[in-house]
């Protein structure tokens, strides 16, 4: 039956567009998917009219953010309008001197953001250390993918100074750029030579980018409510939360949980960003490229965080010289490099610790590459490439660890309990207590190493189901997600980078 205006709840209609802090709208949450069915049809009926659809975007961009980090939805605003005008003045200037001075200045401002709300009390109370002093922690909140779109932003800039790139003429198609709600606030890092030639051209989505845009939203919303949710809520955090109470097989086990749950965290965060740009007819470069196959730490990096690696190649690492100076300095950037990687993630040792040791590991490979006279790109094969794999996928776990803890004291015990109180024995009680558990992780595993052709099969499949195929698929898909939600669905670990 029609229900009348003034019948409408009032409180849920404010709920739809006030911000809750405890309830941040995510890609897996009810309230996303149907105003997202809502976005679609509007959309779809401007299709034609380009300014207007990238202006609808756009509002709807902010509205999202809004609703992931409240007000500070301003600060958006500041970078976008800041790095806009910056690259319209630096568009006109020719003297090198202006516009280094310019590109600094966009340095300043994103970067001077990212430090006050990422890294003040962090900072302050490192300096309070070293001099003695006492610091009091700042009451700052951290919004939601500022460390996502100020280096989002600051490709735009930085591409303009190196003559990669013309400045865009409209405030708004920045505007679009910067605030693209599937990539917003947790990645991948969208480079602006790639966007903004697809923001003016007509809009058109093929069957293929359409099912595979499906695909990807649904093996995104499997790994991340399905697999990543379940094993952290019903296992992972209990062993991180007390080490000591646990074996040391049940910690190497929550060890082994925790690499796939942040894994199928935000793999699935950025299947689901890509698969929903194709459906509005965009295109994103993939974000992870089935990481833990990898048989070397630098292989590793090639795969995981794709966007952030090679931002961090780019811009950081070829600045500070790269391989152009010899080995030694070479070693010493990727030192660099990785160290202000872990800072980015957050401002805490541990990912200080986290940064460095994936550091000195990259340096080391390219110091055994140099020592082996092993090429750039060789891939090893047969058992080689099997201990390869394995040696890595188990210093990527040793890493996870800083990764996690938080407290160093915390990573200490959890190592102490898997050396030295391991009792593998106890391995077919934990299967048997944890049997939920050990089952989405053992095809959590299975899915991650099977053949990539598999994959391309099951999306060649989805292309070919029709519509109501696929729409059943996915409501198919969200019962199954309904039925095993043990709890509130989970915000995406990197919503707090």
């Amino acid at each position: 039956m029609f229900r009348p205006f003034n019948d409408i709840d009032p409180d849920r209609l404010k709920a739809v567009f006030a911000y809750d802090p405890a309830a941040p709208m995510i890609f897996s949450s009810g309230l996303f998917l149907w105003l997202f069915a809502a976005f679609l049809v509007v959309y779809l009926l401007l299709r034609r009219r380009d300014t207007a659809r990238i202006l609808f975007v756009t509002l709807f961009s902010y509205y999202f953010y809004y609703k992931s980090s409240g007000t500070y939805f301003f600060l958006l605003a500041v970078v976008t309008v800041s790095d806009f005008l910056i690259g319209r003045l630096m568009g006109r200037v020719q003297a090198r001197w202006k516009r280094k001075l310019l590109v600094t200045a966009s340095l300043t401002v994103n970067l001077g953001l990212l430090c006050y709300f990422k890294y003040t009390n962090f900072f302050g109370g490192v300096l309070a250390s070293i001099t003695g002093g006492t610091f009091t922690a700042l009451d700052i909140f951290l919004p939601v993918g500022i460390s996502f779109f100020t280096f989002q932003s600051l490709s735009y800039t930085i591409d303009i100074y190196r003559r990669q790139i013309e400045p865009l003429r409209r405030l708004l198609d920045y505007a679009f750029y910067v605030s693209f709600f599937p990539q917003l606030v947790a990645g991948p890092i969208v480079r602006a030579r790639d966007f903004i030639p697809q923001i003016r051209q007509p809009l058109y989505v093929s069957r293929e980018m359409f099912g595979r845009g499906i695909f990807l939203i649904v093996s995104g919303l499997f790994k991340k409510a399905i697999i990543s949710d379940y094993i952290s809520v019903n296992f992972v955090e209990r062993i991180f939360d007390a080490p000591a109470l646990y074996s040391g097989v049940e910690n190497l086990m929550g060890v082994y949980g925790y690499a796939l749950q942040i894994y199928c965290d935000f793999s699935g965060y950025s299947d689901m960003a890509i698969g929903i740009a194709l459906l509005l007819g965009f295109r994103f470069n993939i974000n992870f490229d089935s990481p833990y196959k990898s048989a070397s730490i630098t292989e590793f990096w090639r795969r995981w965080h794709i966007s952030l690696s090679s931002w961090l190649k780019d811009y950081l690492y070829i600045s500070l010289g790269g391989n152009r100076h010899g080995k030694l300095r070479q070693y010493l950037n990727l030192i660099i490099t990785m160290f202000l990687g872990g800072l980015w993630h957050g401002a805490s040792w541990n990912f200080v610790g986290w940064g460095l040791l994936h550091g000195v590991a990259l340096a080391a490979h390219k110091m055994w590459m140099t020592l082996t006279g092993r090429k750039k790109g060789e891939r090893s094969r047969g058992w080689r490439r099997v201990a390869g794999v394995a040696l890595t996928f188990h210093f990527v776990c040793f890493c996870w660890i800083f990764f996690r803890n938080a407290d160093f004291e915390n990573a200490m015990s959890m190592l102490r309990q898997i050396f030295t109180a391991f009792h593998p024995r106890l391995f077919a009680q934990w299967a048997e207590g944890y049997w939920q558990v050990f089952a989405l992780m053992l095809l959590g595993f299975l899915l991650h190493f099977a053949p990539a052709k598999w994959e391309n099969a099951a999306c060649r499949g989805v292309t070919r189901l029709p519509l109501p195929g696929k729409a059943l698929l996915l409501v198919a898909l969200v019962y199954l997600v309904i039925q095993m939600k043990s709890a509130d669905i989970q915000p995406f670990i990197y919503f707090q980078f």
